[in-house]
């Protein structure tokens, strides 16, 4: 009989040459486990899913509460659904006034692709301007807006008029134009290796747009829902976006996304022609409810208050002389060393000693730090204490 790793290998598509093939078959809480026993602490968080933790309780529970009534009844946007409209309430409660709809999608890639369509029937333009070393998704569309040539070459042609700017660079906001529907920007830059801008410059950026009555689009699918201390990350740059994209962390481990924007801009999908943007299974009531619970998690056990904290401890705790850099905002952190040989390895003995820990995209020569925001100082010190003893290994070995 075939295990379930010679499986996956052969029934299931792969996305590179090099799979990990770390077999889990339990998640709790800041933890992950194997099939022979073997205990992960998760410095991963699925890629900033998990910000309340796997399997947190009160999501868990509101999951089977909602299974017990309905799973999915129809198509998004017809029939009045309890879990979507609670949701959406209680997300618009924490974003500015000029928020007024929530369109909820199964996936960060599908909220970008129906925040382009938005912008461009609602400005009436079609160039779209995208960011340098961007990351947004890996459909026909979200993979035009993002920044690397490499990326694209192979998918070519992709969405006409798109151009792009340097993240973090005034000197390249003289490209938003009246011409321009709408500028997208992740308010923390994720698989670029996190790169957090100056408030200055988001602010210019902002300005710019009004100017020129160009939509910005803010990314928060990383960052959003606590990962950097705030709810949303633009807070921290005292600016407020035209359309906001959620997915990740919003959904308490469940598939959910999403895209907001004031009622007057939401609005324009409703006619000419009518159901100009659907979708089958997005705003899945499952989904919602979890969303729902997660949400409170965050507020009830004060998350965001510990976040700066826990922060400031990993920094402290990742003093050694190979790092670098260690760049972040909260708990979206990166540690900048040599090399991707140098990634690779100091991963790999993560792995083997009870870590788990990656790297990004666009940026190979450092590693990923992005824990559930429920990680306790004990649990910030064994991990750093390994990632310290994996690096002097490959100070040794050097």
């Amino acid at each position: 009989m075939l295990s379930n790793r010679e499986l996956f290998l052969r029934n299931t598509a792969q996305t590179s040459d090099s799979p990990r093939l770390i077999e889990i078959v339990k998640a709790e809480g800041t933890y992950l486990y194997g099939p022979e026993g073997q205990k992960y602490l998760d410095l991963v968080s699925g890629f900033n899913v998990s910000n309340i933790g796997h399997r947190h309780p009160k999501v868990v529970e509101a999951i089977r509460e909602q299974l017990d009534k309905y799973l999915h009844v129809t198509v998004y946007g017809e029939f009045v659904q309890a879990p979507q409209v609670q949701f959406a309430t209680a997300l618009l409660e924490k974003l500015p006034p000029s928020f007024g709809s929530v369109y909820l999608t199964n996936s960060g890639a599908e909220a970008v692709e129906g925040a382009m369509k938005v912008a461009k029937k609602y400005t009436g333009r079609r160039q779209i301007i995208g960011v340098t070393k961007a990351y947004h998704g890996s459909t026909q569309g979200a993979l035009s807006l993002i920044g690397n040539p490499e990326y694209h070459k192979a998918y070519a042609p992709l969405l006409p008029e798109v151009g792009f700017i340097d993240f973090n660079n005034k000197a390249y906001l003289a490209s938003i134009t009246t011409e321009t529907a709408a500028v997208i920007v992740e308010t923390v830059q994720g698989e670029a290796g996190v790169r957090v801008p100056d408030k200055s410059y988001m602010q210019a950026l902002r300005a710019r747009c009004t100017e020129t009555g160009t939509l910005l689009i803010f990314d928060e699918i990383q960052t959003g829902f606590g990962r950097t201390g705030r709810m949303f990350a633009f807070e921290h740059f005292d600016v407020v976006p035209d359309i906001l994209l959620l997915a990740k962390g919003i959904g308490g481990g469940m598939p959910l996304g999403a895209f907001v924007a004031p009622k007057e801009i939401m609005d324009v999908i409703k006619t000419n022609p009518m159901l100009g943007h659907i979708t089958t299974f997005g705003g899945h009531p499952v989904s919602c409810a979890a969303a729902l619970a997660s949400l409170r998690v965050i507020e009830d056990e004060k998350l965001l208050d510990q976040v700066a904290d826990k922060a400031e401890f990993f920094r402290q705790e990742l003093r050694h002389p190979k790092i670098k850099e260690i760049r972040g905002l909260g708990l979206m952190m990166c540690i900048q060393v040599e090399s991707f040989d140098q990634v690779y390895r100091v991963s790999k003995y993560c792995a083997e000693h009870g870590v788990m820990i990656d790297w990004y995209l666009h940026c190979e020569t450092a590693l990923r730090i992005a824990p559930p925001l429920t990680i306790s100082m004990e649990e910030i010190k064994a991990a750093c204490q390994i990632i310290r003893a994996a690096l002097d290994q490959m100070t040794m070995e050097s």
